[in-house]
């Protein structure tokens, strides 16, 4: 079988490989990255609700996903004090992982068509308005991982409390295709 633009020939599994796109998990190797298992929920609700929408896909509701590891705050307290800019955007990569891994399980990362909705919460000391450079971290790992379908509308929101004064709280919206 020929390639466009070479001139030998080349088998099968090679021409498939060369043209098949990354998936999702592919991607996350890539950048270094493992899921971690979807967290449980802390308190009295579901990590994620699937609500069907026709046509077989479903919008995918993910409770917020806060930056934990292990079962402890990554970091703790407001931002930029004691918790820095860059720690802070650390801790929104973290809430994208664990969206991505309650996205998993829920439907699979192959199946996602978009998310469609970010929600950023940052712990903010008065005065501080970068919660946008913040939630910039979560929303460029979701493209990375998902392309194109990790793109979505967003608000990125200061507060002045979180759960376990953890900095960053993220919840999504996703649409997800039928199962094939």
């Amino acid at each position: 079988m020929l390639i466009p633009g070479r001139t030998e020939s080349c088998p099968v599994r090679e021409y498939a490989t060369i043209t098949r796109m990354a998936s999702p998990h592919d991607r996350l190797r890539d950048l270094g990255l493992e899921l971690p298992s979807p967290p449980a929920a802390l308190a009295a609700y579901v990590p994620t609700r699937t609500v069907p929408v026709g046509d077989g896909r479903a919008l995918v509701f993910i409770a917020g996903q806060v930056p934990m590891r292990e079962g402890k705050p990554l970091y703790s307290g407001a931002v930029p004090e004691p918790v820095s800019l860059e720690q802070a955007q650390e801790c929104a990569r973290l809430c994208a992982l664990n969206l991505l891994a309650q996205l998993e399980a829920a439907a699979g990362l192959e199946r996602v068509e978009q998310i469609a909705q970010l929600t950023g919460y940052v712990l903010s000391q008065e005065g501080f308005g970068q919660q946008p450079q913040v939630i910039n971290a979560a929303s460029e790992l979701l493209a990375e991982v998902l392309g194109e379908a990790g793109k979505h509308s967003r608000a990125a929101v200061g507060v002045n409390a979180l759960p376990a004064s953890v900095p960053v709280e993220i919840a999504a919206i996703a649409v997800v295709r039928p199962r094939s």
